[in-house]
């Protein structure tokens, strides 16, 4: 067997509670839904599905080695998403913050653009870079392929990540409905939701340097 039960069940447990976090991807994919419709939706999220694809390959090509060949890269790189997560938190749960589900209006832009925006915002997303940087290579296994590992647990992360997206992406527009006008609602999700996020951002301000 390529890789173990357990690495996987581990893999699927850090990207499912990743995924739940609200951070760039679900600000960005809940907001084009919601302004936009689904179909708008369901293109950034093939975006996003591509940037996946894209970290799981520099990863199994020696992304996380880089990290170690360079510590000081590491350390910039996760100093850099603590602070923007730590932004994000902040957006959240300032005096006028907006929840994930209530967000600002966004133009309409079109489809080839939706798809570009869903793939950037990705590729810029901290969180999923310091996911394939420094958490995946924990779960891979020295004495096994490594390239192989690599594409089954990238795999299982961007099976859950795009379904949990998904599941934004289809829920999004109908949550929102439900929450308009219940503003006690829309407070108590966007303070959850932002502490959540400061102690993401806290803990990946402690996060260990990968191993080797």
């Amino acid at each position: 067997m390529l890789v173990s039960w357990t690495a996987v069940l581990g893999v699927a447990l850090v990207e499912l509670g990743m995924a739940l976090t609200p951070g760039p991807n679900m600000v960005h994919l809940a907001s084009r839904s919601i302004g936009q419709g689904t179909r708008a939706g369901l293109t950034a999220l093939a975006g996003t599905a591509v940037g996946f694809l894209v970290y799981l390959v520099a990863a199994a090509l020696g992304f996380a080695a880089l990290f170690i060949a360079v510590p000081a890269l590491f350390v910039v790189v996760k100093v850099a998403g603590a602070i923007y997560l730590g932004y994000l938190a902040w957006e959240m749960l300032r005096p006028g913050g907006r929840s994930v589900f209530d967000p600002a209006e966004v133009a309409p832009v079109r489809p080839a653009r939706l798809f570009g925006m869903g793939l950037v915002t990705n590729l810029l997303n901290p969180k999923i870079a310091l996911l394939y940087a420094a958490l995946l290579p924990q779960f891979i296994d020295p004495s096994r392929p490594v390239w192989s590992q690599f594409l089954v647990l990238g795999g299982v992360q961007i099976v859950i990540g795009v379904m949990v997206n998904g599941l934004v992406v289809l829920g999004a527009a109908r949550l929102a409905g439900l929450l308009r006008g219940r503003s006690r609602l829309l407070r108590v999700q966007r303070w959850v939701s932002g502490t959540v996020l400061a102690g993401f951002a806290v803990k990946l301000a402690f996060e260990r340097q990968p191993a080797t």
